[in-house]
């Protein structure tokens, strides 16, 4: 899950939707949701609620560190000139967390879908587009919602 899908969830607060936050902890725990260190990297380093950050810390064994192939895959994905620019020059300057290739990286290594709240853009170097040149399958937290069996 990218970190705009966590900034959709960020809407919901606990105790106004505790039904979502339950159904979000199970799926944290049995594994059906997945993340990387550099998501929680950019919760930590934005304006995020404070609850959500508190849930991620809380949760920290979601966001996943790179692995080998992980890592190979990065490599891959940042080879192609047009998805360098998926780290801007302003993130490289700042030292800023770029979660968006980790997040390709590890569903292309586990098999696993891309979860986000971007859009595809002809040309663009954003994570649908990224996912579509690899052949990974992208969505959104609705899509995921539903695919769970979630209604409130």
């Amino acid at each position: 899950m990218d970190t705009s899908s966590f900034s959709v969830l960020a809407s919901y607060y606990p105790q106004a939707f505790p039904s979502l936050w339950t159904e979000l902890d199970s799926v944290a725990v049995n594994g059906t949701l997945t993340s990387v260190r550099e998501v929680l990297n950019e919760l930590k380093s934005s304006s995020r609620a404070e609850f959500l950050q508190t849930w991620a810390e809380s949760h920290r064994s979601i966001f996943a560190v790179p692995d080998d192939n992980e890592t190979v895959a990065v490599q891959e994905i940042l080879a192609i000139p047009h998805f360098q620019s998926v780290i801007s020059a302003k993130a490289m300057m700042r030292g800023s967390p770029v979660a968006d290739p980790f997040i390709v990286a590890n569903a292309m290594v586990h098999d696993a879908v891309v979860i986000t709240e971007e859009s595809y853009r002809e040309n663009a170097a954003k994570i649908p587009n990224i996912c579509e040149h690899f052949d990974v399958q992208c969505n959104n937290l609705e899509w995921f919602m539903i695919q769970q069996g979630w209604s409130f």
